[in-house]
Formats: C-alpha cells, sequence, structure tokens
C-alpha cells in the first residue's frame, strides 16, 4: 500500500475543479467521483442491526462534493460495525492492480472492501487502512494485498481477489472502539 498525505495534487476540499493532469491520474480509471450529489444513491448502508446491534452509519453527500460516511459505532447487542456499500454492478476492472482511495478521516482504521457477488451477505476482501485526523490521504490499495473474510473471520485458503469479477465496493468500520466516527470519500479509482 503507498501512501501519499496531503496531496499537493489536489486542494483541500473534495472537488478541485480544472486541475493539471498527472502521470499518475493518466494510468487510472475514476469509478466514483461525488462531484454529483446523486452519486450518493448508488450507496447503501450495511450496519450491525442485521444481527441485532445498534450501530448507525450512513453515507450522504457534503456541499464541498464528496461522499461523507459517519454515524456511531455501538458495541451493545454484539455489535460493532458500520458499513456503506455501492450497489451491485460490473465494474470491469480486468486489467487494473488496485484501488485507489482519497479519504479524509478522524484516526480510526476503517476497510475497503470489495465482493465479487451481488448478494448483501457472503465473502469480502478487506484491506485495512489508518487514517490521519482531519487529514486527506490518498491510498493506493493493490487486490493481491486485500483479505478474504466472511462475517469478520479471515479466510486464510480462501481464493485471492480476481479484479475482472468485482460487483461491490465499499467501506467498514468495525475497529472496536464505541463512539462517533466520520469518513470523507472524495474519489475512488482503479489504477494499473
Amino acid at each position: 500500500m503507498s501512501i501519499l498525505i496531503g496531496s499537493s495534487l489536489f486542494a483541500d476540499s473534495c472537488f478541485s475543479g480544472d486541475m493539471q493532469v498527472s502521470e499518475k491520474e493518466n494510468t487510472s480509471r475514476i469509478l466514483f467521483e461525488f462531484v454529483d450529489s446523486s452519486e450518493a444513491g448508488r450507496w447503501m448502508a450495511v450496519n450491525d442491526d442485521v444481527m441485532g446491534g445498534v450501530s448507525k452509519g450512513w453515507a450522504s453527500p457534503t456541499e464541498d462534493s464528496c461522499l461523507l460516511f459517519s454515524g456511531s459505532i455501538s458495541l451493545e447487542n454484539n455489535g460493532g460495525f458500520a458499513s456503506f456499500r455501492s450497489q451491485p454492478t460490473d465494474f470491469n476492472l480486468g486489467g487494473y492492480r488496485g484501488i485507489r482511495i482519497r479519504v479524509k478521516g478522524d484516526g480510526r482504521i476503517y476497510q475497503f472492501r470489495l465482493r465479487t457477488d451481488r448478494n448483501l451477505d457472503g465473502v469480502a476482501y478487506k484491506h485495512e487502512f489508518e487514517t490521519v485526523d482531519n487529514t486527506w490521504i490518498e491510498l493506493d490499495l493493490p487486490f493481491a494485498s486485500f483479505v478474504a473474510t466472511y462475517r469478520g473471520r479471515t479466510l486464510p485458503d480462501f481464493k485471492p481477489v480476481e479484479a475482472g469479477d468485482i460487483k461491490q465496493l465499499g467501506f467498514l468500520l468495525a475497529d472496536k472502539e464505541a463512539g462517533p466516527f466520520s469518513l470523507k470519500v472524495d474519489k475512488i479509482a482503479a489504477f494499473k
């Protein structure tokens, strides 16, 4: 995983309008930018209430053209996670090496997750990343570094993720810490 903190390629807000395109940007394909607030409708929340928990998490558009994942984690009733994910679609990512995200968080450790099916439940591939409180970071998450999981348990012998099979993308917070959280997402891209 490579990390770029306080990237000079972008302004401090989410959408920086006309900007010079770097060589790095030329080798990537934008999957989601949140310039249009209707993009938020392509995402759904999946929280621990599916198993009796009481954590709350949702994704909403911001005035500065981002998507804000926020809410509160509760450890009551054996809960402890909040997530949001894209509606299922064929992303056609064969030939790409990984996902590039630009986020501003709260210092907590989040997961970026991939799914190769259209189901609500099942195997997910995760890549954990640590945010820097109130600071934009850009992360490259190679597909080869994603780990298969099922309901929080690692599946060490499960097949690696196939980029061409990816149908859902998402973020999850399950760091076993109760309290409010906030993760601002500027863009999600695939890189070669």
